[in-house]
């Protein structure tokens, strides 16, 4: 399963959050904007930026705005 971190407002989150559910894709949301020590990792992956969407896989590595295709390779491999 991945984590996506997200904001309620982000249209890119809404956007790879319906991709997902069409795929079949499990993922947990976490609002990075209702849990600081989660804006502190997207952070930390992001350059000091709050960039979002920003999934982290089950090898413990993340990506930020990927696309679905991205999503499901990176699926594959793990």
């Amino acid at each position: 399963m991945v984590t996506m971190y997200s904001t309620t407002w982000c249209g890119y989150c809404r956007r790879l959050k319906s991709q997902m559910d069409r795929e079949g894709i499990e993922y947990t949301v976490v609002d990075i904007e209702e849990n600081p020590d989660s804006a502190e990792y997207v952070m930390s992956v992001n350059g000091g930026n709050q960039t979002v969407p920003t999934v982290q896989f089950p090898d413990g590595s993340a990506m930020t705005n990927p696309t679905i295709v991205q999503v499901k390779d990176k699926l594959a491999l793990v």
